[in-house]
């Protein structure tokens, strides 16, 4: 099957979209582009609008503003059918009455593909997803996983300019899905596909995406590779949304030097990292810490930042202990820590000292 990499390859654009459905905010504002070949993730919780843009993109939904342009054409008023558009559904949306060979066949006897090539596209197709063999099948025939790559062998046999991705690996357990999710992602890469992708599972966003777009309320919040997003993210709710986090809350107390003073509320003085302007003392910050970054305080010496505190939960992870601890004031931390053979175990009651350094605290806000 030829790549879109050999032909023009198609990008996607969204200007100033905005949807109501009655006094329901569903969209406001929304611009994006998606470059040639690229794998973009629009991340978000449920109703946060990303469904919504979709069908927007797909054409199932006309935005009350703003245009929508695939391959640097205007598709706005135009039907699905005529957008050149894959998609694949959490469903699969598969014809239970139709073989595996019917079903991907489908959408090239929609566009009056002969006979012939229609054969040939479609063995090629069931070949990149690894179903050669089961052509004659039926769908309840198949596994969940084998289903949804007949899906995606739909979605791509017709060689389309954008692929639609929405929430594919849902119905898949979580084997099953991390398998799926690599697998998608080289046949992504292999044919140059440009592709939007959705889903609400951080993890996923992360494994899969070039880029990832996180959305709340109808608003983009931040767009950015996974690292940015995950490392650097521009608000609390990103912060809170992509991963686990402990978003602590003091004022600035002092701002010279490379790592600034920040009093947390309950009386601990914490070092954290300078990104940018500095926020002047008396300033109101929120600060992320993930919990990765806390570790055991007497492993290593060189933290700059040392807080005691009791274990107040402890969970075992296989790969990592995790722990709810309580420091100063009532404030409780989130740390998760290397599971090794010579790591210190903590139960709950004992007490701990966790240690990070200032580059692994960051002010994310400033009230």
């Amino acid at each position: 099957m030829a790549s879109n990499s050999d032909k023009t390859s198609g990008d996607l654009s969204v200007t100033g979209i905005h949807k109501r459905y009655g006094q329901v905010r569903a969209l406001a504002d929304v611009s994006l582009t998606v470059a040639a070949g690229e794998f973009l993730t629009i991340l978000g919780p449920s109703g946060s609008g990303k469904t919504t843009l979709l069908k927007v993109v797909a054409g199932f939904e006309t935005p009350d503003e703003g245009d929508v342009r695939v391959g640097g054409r205007d598709v706005t008023d135009l039907d699905p059918a005529q957008r050149n558009i894959g998609m694949v559904f959490q469903n699969y949306a598969l014809f239970p009455h139709l073989t595996v060979e019917r079903n991907v066949a489908f959408p090239l006897e929609m566009r009056r593909v002969p006979t012939a090539e229609i054969r040939t596209r479609v063995a090629e197709a069931l070949a990149l997803v690894e179903l050669t063999g089961f052509e004659h099948r039926l769908p309840r025939q198949l596994s969940g996983g084998q289903q949804q790559r007949v899906a995606l062998a739909r979605a791509i046999v017709f060689r389309p300019t954008l692929l639609l991705l929405d929430e594919p690996f849902g119905a898949l357990d979580r084997k099953l899905r991390e398998s799926m999710q690599l697998e998608v992602r080289r046949l992504q890469q292999r044919l140059g596909l440009t592709t939007l992708f959705i889903t609400h599972d951080q993890e996923e966003a992360l494994v899969m995406s070039d880029r990832i777009a996180v959305m709340d309320s109808g608003r983009l919040e931040q767009v950015g590779r996974p690292r940015d997003i995950y490392e650097a993210p521009q608000s609390p709710l990103v912060a809170d949304f992509v991963g686990e986090s402990n978003i602590l809350s003091g004022t600035v107390e002092a701002a010279e030097g490379a790592a600034p003073a920040v009093r947390l509320e309950g009386g601990t003085l914490i070092r954290v990292a300078a990104d940018g302007a500095v926020p002047a003392p008396g300033a109101r910050v929120r600060v992320l810490l993930r919990p990765e970054r806390l570790g055991d305080a007497g492993d290593d010496p060189g933290a700059e930042n040392r807080i005691p505190g009791t274990v107040v939960e402890s969970i075992y992870l296989g790969l990592s202990d995790k722990y709810r601890l309580r420091i100063a004031g009532g404030i409780e931390l989130l740390a998760r820590m290397g599971a090794s053979r010579t790591a210190r175990r903590y139960a709950e009651g004992d007490a701990i000292t966790v240690g990070f350094h200032a580059a692994d605290a960051r002010i994310i806000e400033v009230r």
